[in-house]
């Protein structure tokens, strides 16, 4: 665990779980979350689950049931709307946010407040621009002005952001960037969890991915005999999420009225 001594008296304990892959992702959620967060003393659950949909999208069933076990929020990233029906019904469901800084025709949340033993966390999910099949605009001034935004407007002690991109360096240079601004920047979208969690010099949690919840043997998630046929032989044969035993992935990170980031520790719970 990387830990920064000192700060409030009042200590506010979160776990992120990186993204959730099809039914068995969905799964080890349902499985798995509740005894962790009863035996870590967690105050606040954030899950991505923009792959929690048989491997693309989300449901607001999906989201009821992650709720329902305690989940305060929900991020997304590039498959935000790749189940349709989904587009109509994230303006319903306030507990999740999707990308800021893509079109503002999009619906859904730039942001979500959580507020737990008197702090008050604002949740940011954003978008990289490199190497994504959605064309975002710049993440680095977006954060910024959802950070000034959450801090200085809405009263916010600290802003969690979630960066959903495929460039390993794209991540870092936002982390260094908000170092000092954002609480924690936490990457997903690879679904291969990165050893490199750290806090910054100025305060800040950091992390290039945070792996994914999924099958344990699984190509990404998606099931590994079609992903070698895709690959070694150049079958066009369609991706399916895999099945079998599944792990959950994260990280817990602890804060205080300050924002800052007290400790960060990444996680992988199985089956």
């Amino acid at each position: 665990m990387i830990e920064l001594h000192g700060g409030g008296s009042i200590i506010l304990k979160v776990c992120f779980i990186g993204d959730v892959c099809g039914m068995a992702g969905r799964r080890a959620v349902l499985g798995l979350l509740p005894g962790f967060v009863r035996s870590n003393d967690i105050d606040c659950i954030i899950i991505n689950a923009e792959n929690s949909a048989h491997g693309l999208g989300v449901s607001r069933n999906i989201i009821e049931d992650f709720s329902a076990i305690g989940c305060d929020c929900i991020t997304l990233g590039n498959h935000t709307f790749s189940n349709r029906d989904f587009y109509g019904q994230i303006k319903n469901i306030k507990n999740c946010v999707r990308p800021a800084n893509i079109t503002p025709a999009w619906p859904g949340n730039d942001y979500y407040i959580v507020e737990k033993k008197g702090i008050r966390l604002g949740i940011i999910n954003l978008l990289g621009q490199v190497f994504m099949d959605i064309a975002a605009d710049n993440p680095f001034t977006k954060a910024e002005e959802l950070i000034d935004k959450l801090r200085n407007e809405l009263g916010c002690h600290g802003v969690f952001v979630d960066i959903h991109g495929e460039a390993t360096s794209e991540k870092q240079a936002l982390g260094y960037f908000l170092d000092g601004k954002a609480t924690v920047v936490a990457g997903t979208h690879t679904h291969v969890m990165t050893a490199d969690d750290k806090i910054l010099k100025y305060g800040t949690g950091y992390i290039t991915d945070c792996g994914m919840t999924g099958a344990y043997e699984s190509v990404l998630g998606m099931d590994k005999d079609v992903s070698v046929k895709r690959l070694a032989y150049k079958i066009p044969m369609r991706y399916e999420p895999a099945d079998g035993p599944a792990f959950m992935c994260g990280i817990v990170f602890e804060t205080d009225e300050s924002g800052r980031c007290l400790s960060l520790r990444r996680f992988c719970e199985y089956e």
